[in-house]
């Protein structure tokens, strides 16, 4: 098994193809929480994933819920990239089933998704940034738990 990322209720269809294209490249799968702001397959999402899309392993869960259930008959572990995270993530220990799930540009994530984690990670920035870019962001990361876990280098 390898790691997933996963993306809830993405708002900027630019952001999803990037990270859709990113996940392509090093052969991973992508889980869009529906509902996206934008329609999966709009000019934006396959401007930003380019002809990488049909190379993406891409799953829509119609929910969250739809994406637990999913994630409990995986038995995989929820880490969620977040702006409260108590560990930097470069100090996380990843596992190469971790899933990882950036939340909505606009507002992040709801309790409830916090409340599901099993790990909550955050990039340290300096006082008074508020985040990074959520394509940046999942890539950084996304970075870090390929190097951890022996992922790169294909």
């Amino acid at each position: 098994m390898t790691l997933a990322l996963a993306l809830y209720q993405p708002d900027i269809a630019q952001n999803a193809g990037t990270l859709a294209r990113t996940s392509a490249c090093f052969g991973l799968s992508l889980h869009i929480i529906e509902p996206a702001g934008f329609p999966v397959g709009d000019a934006g999402f396959r401007r930003a994933g380019m002809d990488y899309l049909d190379r993406a392993a891409i799953t829509r869960h119609a929910s969250f819920d739809a994406f637990e259930a999913w994630r409990a008959a995986e038995r995989r572990q929820l880490v969620l990239c977040t702006t409260r995270g108590a560990v930097a993530y470069t100090d996380f220990a990843f596992a190469p089933d971790d899933v990882l799930l950036l939340g909505r540009e606009s507002a992040g994530v709801p309790e409830p998704v916090h409340a599901a984690a099993g790990a909550r990670i955050a990039i340290p920035l300096v006082a008074g940034a508020r985040s990074l870019n959520v394509a940046l962001a999942g890539a950084m990361i996304l970075g870090e738990a390929l190097r951890q876990t022996g992922g790169l280098g294909g």
